[in-house]
């Protein structure tokens, strides 16, 4: 079992696509954030997850939340999805998956990298989890969450 409502998140800091550090303290007393973790960049469902985040990114900002993705693919794999699918957002390389490791998310399958969805406010605490391998309904219920605490 993961993370759950309630719970503090772990300060960590990656590179993101573009080389630049982000640190999750600095948004702390500023913002909301919208943390999720996919497996693999360029893959089907991965690839369908963060389109739905890219196309109601504005949603997102209007409700003062910041919208970043992990996975332990490279800056390098980062760099390339991004530009591919024009992300506004960050994605964050956790190759050691020290992270993922943080949040407790365990592998589906075995094998293959958990696919989870955090809504965390302003005070790092933790109003929203979901945990599905299917890409469907990541950005929907990110998005109630965010609408439900105004």
């Amino acid at each position: 079992m993961g993370l759950k409502v309630g719970d503090k998140i772990p300060d960590f800091s990656l590179m993101d696509q573009n080389g630049q550090v982000f640190n999750s303290a600095e948004l702390r007393g500023q913002k909301n954030l919208v943390l999720f973790f996919y497996p693999k960049d360029n893959t089907s469902e991965c690839t369908k997850q963060a389109c739905s985040f890219r196309d109601s990114y504005d949603d997102f900002k209007a409700l003062g939340a910041e919208v970043v993705g992990i996975s332990s693919d490279t800056v390098k794999s980062h760099m390339r999805f991004a530009d591919t699918y024009q992300f506004p957002f960050r994605l964050l390389s956790d190759t050691d998956k020290k992270v993922r490791q943080s949040f407790k998310i365990k592998n589906s399958l075995f094998v293959v990298p958990g696919r989870e969805t955090y809504v965390i406010d302003k005070n790092g605490e933790i109003i929203s989890v979901f945990n599905s391998m299917k890409a469907d309904g990541h950005m929907k219920r990110a998005l109630k969450a965010l609408n439900e605490v105004g």
